[in-house]
């Protein structure tokens, strides 16, 4: 068992996990401000973003990238100046390190280097996005991205489709209809859904309905996007048991039935949120359809 407090003394630096605004300035805490001025080197996804914001606030701490693609190079050079007493304050581009951006691998090598962690609260683009959704803000699950592949996509849709819980997801713009469309197919088209952009902006904005109706209306996306999902409805036992098969075996079993293999195939590809082709060529190993 590892027991660390932030805030004792240490013969180590501290790791601060800074949230950074998600679009109005004004939303930066005093206490981070006061950190980021205080700690001796700020670990920025992107440079000359968070220059940005330094020179907003007057900050001149130093900074060095630490950002998806050199993960693995940096980590072992940030664990060196925390061993030696460097003060490190670690920010994302906007919102909550970690969340979806780095951080979560700085701060695993950290804890099991026995460096002390000290998470800031702050600004969180799910979090804002869910209290005015007008959904249930409880419970709720954050997923975060969907895989960008269309087949393992349908799956974690498939595997959503009965959760009890408002769902949160991000999205890119350029990718938001093909998203909202995978999950018309997974959910079914009545399924409520929240589309939230530009938090906190100033063209920020909230579209509500149903999933077919905000298809239907042919949106023109701008911005990152929290999508959310109203909870789904409870599965009944037949359900279940289906969903828990290996899609060949359930397949197998419907033609065990006396159906024809491409009728069976649309059965399990229904119940999945599968498209029919999808189901076709995983049940066929025809390869990954993209």
């Amino acid at each position: 068992m590892q027991v660390i407090s932030s805030f004792a003394q240490h013969d180590t630096g501290t790791l601060y996990l800074v949230p950074t605004p998600i679009g109005n300035l004004d939303d930066m805490t005093f206490r981070a401000v006061k950190t980021l001025q205080d700690v001796d080197l700020i670990a920025a996804e992107d440079t000359r973003h968070t220059a940005q914001l330094l020179n907003h606030f007057d900050i001149k701490t130093k900074q060095i990238s630490f950002h998806e693609h050199n993960t693995q190079q940096r980590i072992p050079e940030l664990l060196d100046f925390l061993r030696n007493g460097t003060n490190i304050a670690q920010v994302s581009d906007a919102g909550m390190p970690s969340i979806s951006d780095p951080g979560k691998e700085l701060v695993a090598a950290a804890i099991a280097a026995g460096i002390p962690v000290a998470p800031l609260p702050g600004a969180n683009a799910g979090t804002t996005a869910l209290i005015a959704s007008g959904l249930a803000p409880q419970p709720f699950t954050f997923y975060g991205f969907l895989d960008r592949k269309k087949s393992l996509q349908d799956e974690e849709l498939a595997n959503l489709a009965h959760h009890p819980a408002t769902l949160i997801f991000y999205e890119a713009p350029h990718r938001l209809l093909k998203t909202l469309t995978a999950m018309a197919k997974a959910f079914g088209e009545d399924r409520q859904v929240v589309l939230a952009r530009e938090l906190t902006k100033r063209y920020e904005e909230f579209t509500r309905g149903s999933l077919g109706e905000i298809l239907a209306a042919d949106i023109e996306p701008r911005g990152e996007y929290v999508v959310l999902v109203a909870p789904g409805p409870k599965a009944s036992p037949e359900e279940d048991l289906a969903a828990e098969m290996p899609l060949r075996d359930r397949i197998d079993a419907l033609i065990a039935t006396g159906q024809k293999p491409n009728a069976a195939i649309k059965v399990a590809a229904k119940e999945r949120g599968l498209s029919r082709q999808d189901a076709y060529a995983q049940y066929h190993e025809l390869g990954d359809n993209e």
